[in-house]
C-alpha cells in the first residue's frame, strides 16, 4: 500500500471515529504538552541566567577574591562548611597588594553587603540589601542612576554619609515626596540620598531593586562587617574575557604568599568567576529537565497503552474489512503497514495538539509570571519524533495480529 494511501486512510478513520480518536491521541497530547512547558521554562530560565542575571551577580570580564563562596555547586558538607568558617577573612591590608600585582587597565573596587533595615520619617522600616562600595564598583557593573548623581571620589574617601537608593525602596520609603535631598536612617545614623538607581529588574519573582549603595569608609560599612577592616570581596575586572585567568594567578600568587600558604596546602580563599554561578545553575538544569522528562513520560506510557488497545480493539471491529483486503489481494505487509501507519498517525496527532498547547501554555506563563520561558525548536521536533516513536512502538503488536488474520475466518466474520 502507498504510504499516502495509508495516510490518507488513517484521516479517514480519525473522521469517522472522532471520539474515539480524540482519547486515543489525548494520552500523547498530555505528556508532550508538558515536556514542551516544562524545557521551555528550563530553557528560558538558563538563557535568563546566561545572558542577564549572571551580569548582575558578577560582572562581565571579572572575577571576586572571597575568603568564601557565596554560590556553592551542590550542597556543602559539614566538613567543607568548618573548612570555609575556619579561613581568615580578606582585609582591606590585603588590597593593595594584590591590585599592585594587576596589569594596567584592570579595575577593581572592594564591597561589603549584608540586609539591613532602613527608615525614613514618611514611611515604616523597610528591609534593604546594602552594598558598601568603593573604586571602580559602579563601572564594573555598569551602574548608573536614573535621578541624582552616584558618589564622588571625595565622598568615597572620606566615608561621607550619602547613600543611592533602589527604585524599589524610593517607593516605599518616600511613597508622597521626592526622594532627593532627604535623610535615612541605617544602623543608627543618617544617610542623605543623592541618586536614585535605576532598575536591576527581578528574577522569578525576586526583585533586585531593594538595595542601597553607599560609600564603603562610612560608618555602614561596620555594621555590614563584624570584623574589623575585613571586606566581603575584592572585584576584579580585566579588560579582556582572555585576561581572566592570567588575573586570577596574579591574585591567587600575592594571596597564598600573604597567607603563608605550602605549595602542598590549598588555598584558603575563594576566586569566583561567572562560570562559577553558571556551572550551578547548569547542575540545578540537568535536575530540572530529568524531572521534566520524567514526568511527562507517564503520561506517554500511559497514551501508549491507551493505542495499543485502541488499535487492538479496531482490529476486532474490522476484521472482516481485512479479509476483503486480503481476498482482494492485499499481503501481510500492507496490513501491517496499514495499522502501523494508523496508530503512527494518531500519535503523531497527539503530539502536534501536545506541542500546540504546550506551547500556548509556555507563551501564558511567561505572559502572567515572572518566568521566563523559551520554546525552543529541537523541543518541538523532539515532541513530533516522540509522537511518531510512541505511535511505532504502540502499533507494531495490533499491526502483526492483523497481518496474520486467516482471510477466509476473517470474511466470515461481521
Amino acid at each position: 500500500m502507498p504510504f499516502f494511501e495509508a495516510v490518507k486512510l488513517a484521516f479517514a478513520t480519525i473522521r469517522v471515529q472522532k471520539l474515539k480518536s480524540f482519547f486515543t491521541a489525548l494520552g500523547v497530547c498530555i505528556g508532550v504538552m508538558f515536556l514542551i512547558a516544562v524545557v521551555s521554562i528550563v530553557d528560558g530560565m538558563g538563557r535568563y541566567m546566561e545572558n542577564d542575571l549572571i551580569g548582575k551577580l558578577i560582572a562581565i570580564n571579572s572575577f571576586e577574591l572571597r575568603h568564601r563562596p557565596n554560590i556553592n555547586i551542590g550542597d556543602v558538607d559539614r566538613a567543607t562548611w568548618l573548612e570555609y568558617n575556619r579561613r581568615p577573612r580578606i582585609l582591606e591590608s590585603d588590597v593593595q597588594p594584590v591590585v599592585d600585582a594587576l596589569p594596567s587597565g584592570t579595575l577593581w573596587s572592594i564591597y561589603s553587603e549584608a540586609g539591613v533595615q532602613v527608615e525614613s520619617e514618611y514611611s515604616r522600616p523597610r528591609r534593604g540589601n546594602v552594598t558598601a562600595v568603593d573604586g571602580d564598583y559602579f563601572e564594573i557593573k555598569r551602574f548608573g542612576v536614573t535621578d541624582g548623581r552616584l558618589f564622588t571620589p571625595g565622598e568615597l574617601t572620606q566615608g561621607s554619609n550619602v547613600v543611592v537608593l533602589g527604585p524599589d525602596l524610593v517607593k516605599r520609603l518616600f511613597p508622597t515626596v521626592d526622594a532627593l535631598g532627604r535623610q535615612v536612617k541605617i544602623g543608627g545614623k543618617m544617610y542623605t540620598v543623592v541618586g536614585i538607581g535605576e532598575s536591576l529588574g527581578s528574577a522569578f519573582g525576586m526583585s533586585f531593586d531593594n538595595y542601597v549603595y553607599a560609600p564603603f569608609r562610612s560608618p555602614i560599612h561596620r555594621l555590614l562587617n563584624r570584623e574589623a577592616h575585613a571586606i566581603d570581596a575584592l572585584v576584579v575586572q580585566t579588560p579582556t574575557a582572555d585576561a581572566i585567568t592570567d588575573g586570577q594567578e596574579r591574585v591567587r600568587a600575592v594571596m597564598r604568599a600573604r597567607h603563608q600558604l605550602r605549595p602542598s596546602q590549598k588555598d584558603n580563599f575563594s576566586l569566583q568567576t561567572a562560570d562559577t554561578a553558571l556551572d550551578f545553575w547548569n547542575k540545578i538544569k540537568g535536575y530540572l529537565v530529568l524531572a521534566g522528562i520524567a514526568l511527562p513520560a507517564f503520561g506517554l506510557v500511559v497514551g501508549a497503552i491507551v493505542i495499543m488497545n485502541i488499535m487492538l480493539v479496531a482490529v476486532a471491529e474490522r476484521t472482516h474489512e481485512i479479509g476483503i483486503r486480503k481476498a482482494l489481494g492485499a499481503k501481510r505487509r500492507d496490513i501491517l503497514i496499514q495499522f502501523m501507519i494508523e496508530a503512527t498517525t494518531l500519535s503523531t496527532f497527539g503530539a502536534a495538539l501536545g506541542i500546540a498547547v504546550g506551547s500556548g501554555l509556555a507563551l501564558l506563563i511567561r505572559s502572567t509570571t515572572p518566568m521566563p520561558t523559551f520554546v525552543a525548536p529541537w523541543s518541538i521536533v523532539v515532541g513530533v519524533l516522540i509522537g511518531a516513536g510512541v505511535g511505532v512502538i504502540s502499533g507494531v503488536y495490533p499491526a502483526s495480529r492483523a497481518s496474520l488474520l486467516d482471510p477466509v475466518a476473517a470474511l466470515r466474520q461481521e
